[in-house]
C-alpha cells in the first residue's frame, strides 16, 4: 500500500537548491514550506507573495522550469522543477 499523498516527499529546486516538499502541494506552498515568503519584487522594489490563493492577484508570480510568470498558487509542484524567485 503507498503513503497518503501528503506524506510522500518530492525534490523541487527552488532558486538552485533542492528542496524536499510534501507530494500534492502547490508552488507556493512548496516555497512556503522551505522557508521563502516571497516570490518577486513589484517595480518599486516591494516584496511580492501569494496573496489570494486563487490566481487573481498574480502577486506569487514566478519563473517555473524557464518560464516566466507562472502563477504559484495555482501550480502543482512536481518532481525535479525548478523555481526561480525574484524576491
Amino acid at each position: 500500500m503507498s503513503a497518503p499523498l501528503l506524506t510522500r516527499q518530492l525534490t523541487v529546486h527552488i532558486n538552485g537548491r533542492p528542496c524536499l516538499v510534501p507530494a500534492g502541494c502547490s508552488v507556493a506552498a512548496a516555497l512556503a514550506h522551505a522557508g521563502l515568503s516571497g516570490t518577486r519584487r513589484s517595480l518599486s522594489g516591494e516584496a511580492r507573495a501569494a496573496f489570494c490563493g486563487m490566481g487573481q492577484c498574480q502577486e506569487c508570480r514566478v519563473r517555473i522550469d524557464g518560464s516566466p510568470n507562472r502563477l504559484a498558487c495555482m501550480t502543482p509542484s512536481l518532481d525535479g522543477m525548478h523555481i526561480e524567485t525574484d524576491a
